[in-house]
């Protein structure tokens, strides 16, 4: 089974989880490390910043 390109940037990912504090779990184990809901709260803060910043464009 293939995996699918992440929309997310590796940089955006590794941002987000270190301002939600479990870069540290992301290091030691990879993303399939992460609980779903840290996963979940990650895709709602990069939509926040999406929001955020198509606001600031306008």
């Amino acid at each position: 089974m293939s995996r699918r390109k992440g929309i997310m940037s590796d940089r955006l990912k590794e941002e987000i989880a270190k301002d939600m504090g479990i870069y540290d779990t992301v290091q030691k184990e990879g993303w399939g490390g992460i609980k779903s809901r840290d996963a979940g709260n990650m895709v709602k803060r990069a939509i926040e910043m999406a929001e955020e910043n198509s606001k600031n464009k306008a």
